[in-house]
């Protein structure tokens, strides 16, 4: 009997995803050459995916386990991965994390505190964290990109936890899937939509009844007034744009 052929990690280069990157590039903003110099991108792909990255912008981030998309699951969720709509795609994604295939490291609480550790240790001097969760198998975060591009504080994210979880666990190899999934926050009103989407998703998935009740997520850190510790005092550097893109 054959062993099933491993999860692509890298997907073909898709010429229509391309085209329209491209094409966003033409219509929307592009770095300048400081910006360029920085590791801005603007639009541009990476894996099946595609990403934007400038500087003033708030970005809803989802990253995930390795696991969490199991080889014997691969004709389910490769149905899902083949949805040519992006909105569509990233619903049925979100549903399938929600369902907590593989391991779900993160649903024990000494790696879900490290993860979360590691994710507000720049906060307020690299980027400005909205809101975020740690659900068992993947991560929602709202963020404010300052001048650090996005995939850094990403990479840096997932170098870190994963190999401190990866000690804690027992075990080595892959912790975190290679990829991650951003959408660009467009206005005031999209923004709030993506907190309460962020901070709402343990009570979603059946895991609290309030999201509050769920400890690895900045809910719980909110006073009576929804604020979180940073806007209580100073407001965070500068201002950010929702109309960057």
């Amino acid at each position: 009997m054959k062993s099933p052929k491993p999860i692509r990690r890298m997907p073909p280069k898709n010429p229509g995803l391309l085209e329209l990157i491209r094409a966003r590039r033409e219509c929307h903003w592009k770095p300048s050459s400081d910006e360029l110099k920085k590791g801005f991108r603007g639009w541009h792909q990476h894996g099946y995916l595609p990403h934007f990255d400038a500087p003033g912008v708030t970005q809803l981030v989802t990253f995930q386990l390795h696991d969490s998309f199991p080889v014997t699951r691969r004709a389910e969720f490769e149905a899902i991965l083949k949805e040519s709509d992006d909105s569509t795609k990233r619903r049925n994604l979100e549903v399938w994390l929600d369902r907590g295939h593989g391991e779900c490291w993160l649903r024990r609480p000494s790696v879900a505190k490290l993860v979360e550790r590691t994710l507000l240790a720049a906060d307020g001097s690299d980027y400005q964290l909205q809101a975020w969760v740690v659900m068992p198998n993947h991560i929602h975060l709202v963020v404010d990109v300052w001048d650090v591009p996005l995939v850094r504080p990403i990479n840096g994210w997932k170098g870190r936890s994963s190999r401190e979880a990866n000690k804690l666990l027992s075990r080595s190899g892959a912790f975190w899937q290679e990829d991650y999934y951003d959408t660009l926050i467009r206005d005031e009103a999209h923004l709030r939509s993506a907190i309460r989407y962020t901070e709402q998703n343990p009570v979603k998935a059946c895991l609290a009844k309030a999201a509050r009740d769920w400890q690895w997520s900045s809910a719980r850190r909110r006073d009576e007034y929804e604020r979180l510790p940073w806007q209580r005092g100073s407001q965070a550097r500068g201002t950010t744009s929702h109309q960057r893109a």
